[in-house]
């Protein structure tokens, strides 16, 4: 968040534009390997012997390098045939490839240390990799040579050594790939595929907004317009991420042991959590939206579409939870295909809204208005599949989330108290 604000208020709308063209695509580019490698391995890994885990990470460094491969070859094929008269594009497709392939190794260091539920050195990896990112575009804006170009190989530089750091420290587990196991390897990709596609249209369902957006308005800046209150909304997508990813390993471990009492314990209790935080944040991102967007991205968008735009997203916040964590859920208990199917109503609803909003009401509120229709549709369809198979109800998940949210503040001043009565 902080290196697009610097970005947008030391870049030209247009080399913006371009530097969010490859972020997005690079994006697609990991919703692959996040289907195919991340959600398989952290369902087979965690919970497991040492002799399983070391062939689950051996099989996932496998398909992960196979994968990388594959879009490796494609880019290089689109460079030589395509004839673009762009310098900017041209960059985006000589550096995709060898982005990607240099993420690998950090990729599936995260997916490992989130399985092992690491999340100290988790947290340290991502410091690492976004730290040096952000240092050396401050470098280049300090000494005035920030461009898209001088920005990709900043991105470039800074994957590079964290994936080198992942490496030589081990949390990568590299020499695992000698462990492989063919039906690991084989159960991976299976439970992969349908990971993929609901990845795949995950990712549709965040990016049809901005595809829609460019096609149906001739005014290109509303693409930039739109795209800021999108990625405010990484306010909420952190701490959710964060939650997943604590998540994940204990909800399969449980389905591991059978437990799926636990399994839905687990479910209404970081859900629950989640929502319960999120209303008041909500709240007060409603009431100081105008402000925050002219501090992060500038008085050019204090009077645009943008504000409203962010408010209208604050009305179904408290819905993303419940729908993220239905779908994992569903993952978990080896249900990824009603996964997918979920994620591609959303994505049919979002598409169907918007065209008809924009054709109705000529205007972005309409494209924003869609998304609570959206959420609404993927929560329905969740909670009415994953009835089939775990006992609970939507006021579990409001009461023990409040609950629990309860106990753990009363826990944190309980040893506030406690501290200050030794000192």
């Amino acid at each position: 968040m902080l290196v697009l604000s610097l970005m947008a208020h030391n870049l030209s709308k247009a080399e913006f534009g371009n530097y969010l063209f490859l972020l997005i695509t690079i994006l697609l580019a990991d919703t692959f390997r996040n289907g195919f490698v991340q959600t398989p391995l952290i369902k087979f890994y965690a919970g497991t012997n040492r002799k399983t885990s070391i062939e689950v990470a051996g099989s996932a460094w496998y398909i992960g390098l196979v994968q990388a491969l594959i879009f490796v070859a494609i880019d290089g094929i689109v460079y030589l045939i395509y004839p673009s008269k762009s310098p900017d594009v041209e960059t985006t497709i000589q550096w995709f490839g060898i982005i990607y392939i240099t993420t690998l190794p950090a990729a599936i260091a995260s997916y490992i240390l989130q399985a092992e539920e690491k999340f100290g050195r988790m947290l340290i990896l991502q410091l690492l990799n976004q730290g040096i990112f952000l240092l050396l575009i401050l470098g280049l804006i300090f000494t005035h040579k920030l461009s898209f170009q001088t920005a990709v190989y900043a991105y470039f530089a800074g994957s590079l050594v964290t994936s080198l750091l992942t490496i030589f420290n081990g949390w990568a587990k590299i020499k695992a790939i000698k462990y492989r196991g063919k039906e690991a390897v084989s159960q991976l990709a299976h439970f992969g595929k349908f990971s993929v596609g609901t990845s795949i249209s995950a990712y549709l369902l965040r990016s049809s907004d901005s595809f829609i957006i460019t096609k149906m308005f001739k005014d290109k800046s509303f693409l930039a317009v739109y795209y800021i209150p999108q990625r405010l909304m990484e306010v909420f997508e952190i701490p959710m991420r964060a939650a997943v990813s604590t998540a994940l390993p204990e909800l399969s471990t449980a389905v591991h042991k059978g437990n799926l009492e636990e399994v839905a314990n687990i479910m209404k209790r970081y859900a629950g959590m989640l929502t319960v935080v999120f209303i008041p944040i909500a709240v007060i991102a409603f009431a100081l939206g105008g402000f925050v967007i002219e501090l992060l991205f500038g008085k050019q968008y204090r009077d645009t579409e943008a504000v409203t735009i962010f408010r209208l997203f604050m009305c179904y916040v408290m819905l993303m939870p419940v729908d993220r964590f239905f779908g994992i859920t569903l993952d978990i208990l080896n249900k990824p295909r009603l996964n997918m199917a979920k994620v591609i109503l959303m994505l049919i609803v979002n598409v169907i809204g918007d065209v008809v909003g924009i054709v109705i009401f000529h205007s972005l509120y309409a494209v924003a208005i869609a998304s609570l229709f959206t959420f609404c549709a993927g929560a329905i369809f969740g909670y009415f599949t994953l009835k089939k198979h775990l006992k609970f109800t939507i006021r579990d998940i409001f009461s023990i989330g409040y609950r629990e949210l309860k106990n753990m503040i009363t826990h944190v001043l309980d040893k506030s108290k406690t501290d200050k009565v030794e000192v």
